[in-house]
């Protein structure tokens, strides 16, 4: 597998050539095919594949060039591949993303990639449920996410990232991805779940390194069902049952509490459907499982790649110092002041537009669509890889550069609007985007208010999991201003 590295140049992480364009470069665009540009309506152009197993090797072995091939090799804004028995089609156009996700969402569901991914892990939770049972509990759990909500979180968030914060102050070297899982585990627990996770932390974080490692496109594991014995698989099933053990007892204690608690877990607990009925066990634990995973790895990840980022780019650094001089004149960050620190919300911006934690989106039609002027059979797994549209030249200048100050008012009026949805789109776009949000900016302020931040890992490449990690530990110095 190879990956791009912060100086622009490509490592190889075993040392194999790649015929054609490097990995990582983004490829001169072309305009749409030839038919697509006459409305008239076409089949996608296959890619280049194999017999029988078509891209999966490809997948395992170099997921970049994958995404590279697919994404900018073929004079079409949609194109059709197999992964094994598995007809795909991946959509790389901004207008295209936005007819599948959002204008006719009804003509898909999440479908078997999905299904499989999650077989064993949550299958009931938001993220993997499908038709009445994911809008039932979709509008059960939306309270808990509404703005106003949210920002009562914001003292609970610095609160812990001040403290995390004053860890680093006493080290030489901080390993940073390690310390904002900490620090965005107990954000997680202390705001969605009225816990602190005492003794509960270390499961859960065995199980997000499972559940990883599962979901990886080059371990053969993840185009397998769980119940196939591998290595993988076993701890696998092993750790979800610990992990689901620790969820029951997080129910049971909030059951046994006299208080009403106006978290999350509290909502899943006491709220009832609108025919009277409440959330079964297995359901609600999945609940559970998807919001304490979900909810403290991406925000992790943008965490991660942000600060390594702003270390690497020292001018980017000072305008957010200088922001924050302004923006909080000496005092704490608080919802309402990081509110209008436009090059904070820059940062975050930048951060997911070139290394969004999710990368790829999954749908499936369940009928024959048409999307643009591509005709798609029922059945077909679409995917709409945020990867490939955030780093597309046709709708950023030197798209694979840091640079938080390309966000200008003009710009973003410019820009197509699924050109960046790093929370996906549409009725399924991810619940806690708002949270992520907040959250990623109160901790970067509290951060970048009190410290300059200079890299100790001066290149960093990235890995294709569930979701996009960086290949090698994160070391970062921090200075006291």
């Amino acid at each position: 597998m190879r990956s791009r590295t912060s100086s622009g140049d490509v490592a190889g992480i075993d040392g194999e050539e790649t015929a054609g364009r490097e990995v990582g470069e983004v490829g001169d665009r072309r305009p749409v095919d030839v038919a697509a540009a006459r409305g008239e309506r076409s089949t996608p152009p296959r890619a280049d594949e194999l017999p029988i197993v078509g891209k999966v090797v490809q997948l395992m072995r170099h997921t970049d060039e994958f995404y590279q091939e697919v994404g900018y090799g073929y004079d079409a804004d949609a194109v059709r591949y197999r992964v094994n028995r598995t007809e795909a089609v991946m959509v790389t156009h901004p207008e295209y993303v936005q007819q599948v996700l959002v204008e006719d969402d009804a003509d898909y569901r999440k479908g078997k990639v999905l299904s499989r991914a999650f077989d064993g892990l949550a299958p009931n939770g938001l993220v993997a449920s499908e038709g009445e049972q994911w809008a039932r509990d979709r509008a059960l759990v939306q309270p808990a996410f509404y703005q106003d909500r949210i920002e009562t979180y914001a003292d609970a968030m610095v609160d812990a990232a001040e403290s995390t914060v004053g860890d680093w102050a006493d080290a030489d070297v901080v390993r940073v991805d390690t310390d904002l899982k900490d620090l965005t585990l107990r954000i997680i627990a202390r705001t969605m779940f009225g816990t602190d996770l005492s003794g509960k932390g270390a499961v859960i974080e065995d199980a997000a390194e499972v559940i990883l490692e599962r979901m990886t496109p080059t371990n053969p594991s993840s185009f397998l069902p769980v119940w196939v014995p591998t290595p993988t698989n076993v701890r696998f099933v092993r750790t979800m049952r610990e992990l689901r053990d620790v969820m029951s007892e997080l129910v049971a204690e909030r059951r046994a509490s006299d208080g009403d608690g106006d978290d999350l877990l509290s909502m899943l607990v006491d709220s009832e459907y609108d025919d009277g009925s409440t959330m079964d066990r297995e359901t609600l634990q999945d609940h559970l499982v998807t919001f304490v995973f979900a909810g403290h790895e991406t925000t992790a990840l943008l965490l991660t790649w942000a600060l390594w980022s702003l270390a690497n780019h020292p001018d980017a650094q000072s305008r957010v110092h200088e922001e924050l001089d302004t923006v909080l004149d000496g005092d704490g960050p608080t919802a309402d002041a990081v509110a209008d620190a436009q090059v904070l919300q820059n940062v975050v911006d930048e951060t997911t537009r070139l290394y969004p934690p999710a990368y790829n989106t999954f749908r499936e039609s369940t009928r024959d669509v048409q999307v643009g002027p591509y005709e798609i059979p029922e059945g077909t797994t679409l995917t709409t890889p945020q990867w490939v549209l955030h780093r597309d030249e046709r709708w950023y200048d030197d798209p694979l550069e840091f640079d938080p100050g390309r966000w200008t008012p003009s710009m973003r009026d410019d820009l197509p609007e699924y050109a960046h949805y790093p929370f996906g789109g549409g009725p399924r776009s991810c619940i806690g985007n708002r949270f992520a949000t907040l959250e990623s900016k109160l901790v970067l302020a509290t951060v970048l208010d009190r410290f300059e931040v200079e890299p100790v890992t001066d290149e960093l490449g990235y890995d294709f999991s569930a979701t996009l990690q960086p290949d090698r530990p994160v070391k970062l110095a921090f200075t006291e201003r």
